[in-house]
């Protein structure tokens, strides 16, 4: 995680030293790796309704609403697939990145609506069979949050491990300049993107990825197949208003693969994409072209 704010004044590291702490709080409640967050609590009582935090709640508003968005391709009830994929722990803490386990072909995955939250009261209920998962969600929400919150103090940016949420032009009027990685060339930028008020995220195979006997495995699962997404991408990176919408985009188009990615890109005239084949092809949206 990296804050950056722009203040003349005394107050501002003292401003930035409280950000750490709140994403320690979101990690709490959001993380499926932490037995006691609220997530792990929720996904392990079923046919019940379980009271939620203002946050978590407003956190499973976004992802159902990236449910809606990306016609069920970036949902949250992703997570037993997951498991099945063998991402099972804490990436960094997956060693080796082999794992030898009994292998399903796929997982039916189910749709959200089974899923019971009632406004009212603040409860989701999951019915037995349905667990969850937000994943990206989370870490996009995070990152803007903090975001709304230091904009007070001055221009600043968030970066929550590569969803980057911008408040708005650097002090001088200036755009903020951010490096798209070279994912064929470590510590390179393939580009630079010149960029205001706005939402930044990848999401791709090109880091995130092991083996299960021996067959290559990745997190970004595919709701209509129940396994990693086959794909011709390697990696996509989205510009859009808000780094919510950045990061659920971003798996759609790499889900839908390069063609139908790049149309479904088109077609959002808020949406600007960089996207990076396998075969080391680089392909820009129209509206990528304006912010190089």
């Amino acid at each position: 995680m990296l804050a950056i704010l722009e203040k003349d004044f005394e107050s501002a590291p003292t401003a930035l030293t409280d950000v750490p702490g709140w994403f320690e709080d979101w990690e709490q409640s959001f993380s499926r790796f932490r037995p006691a967050s609220e997530l792990s609590l929720l996904n392990r009582t079923f046919d019940q309704p379980i009271h939620v935090s203002d946050a978590f709640w407003d956190v499973f508003q976004t992802a159902m609403w990236a449910d809606e968005f990306t016609e069920g391709l970036v949902t949250p009830t992703v997570l037993d697939a997951m498991l099945e994929a063998g991402y099972n722990q804490p990436f960094e803490s997956m060693q080796k990145y082999q794992i030898n386990s009994i292998l399903q072909t796929s997982l039916e995955i189910p749709p959200l609506s089974m899923v019971i939250a009632d406004h009212s009261a603040q409860t989701i209920n999951l019915p037995r069979g349905v667990r969850l998962d937000f994943g990206g969600v989370a870490k996009g929400w995070c990152a803007h949050q903090a975001v709304e919150r230091l904009k007070e103090q001055g221009p600043c940016l968030v970066n929550a491990g590569g969803d980057i949420a911008i408040s708005g032009s650097q002090s001088n009027g200036e755009p903020w300049l951010i490096g798209i990685s070279n994912p064929f060339k470590e510590e390179s930028d393939l580009e630079v993107i010149h960029v205001h008020r706005c939402g930044i995220a990848s999401s791709g195979k090109d880091r995130r990825h092991w083996n299960r006997n021996g067959v290559f495995q990745h997190h970004i699962i595919h709701p209509q197949t129940g396994s990693p997404a086959e794909t011709d991408l390697l990696r996509v990176t989205v510009i859009a208003p808000t780094v919510m919408e950045a990061e659920a985009a971003a798996k759609t188009v790499f889900i839908l693969g390069s063609q139908n990615g790049l149309e479904w890109i088109e077609d959002h005239s808020d949406l600007a994409a960089v996207l990076i084949l396998e075969s080391g092809e680089i392909i820009h949206s129209q509206r990528m072209q304006s912010y190089l």
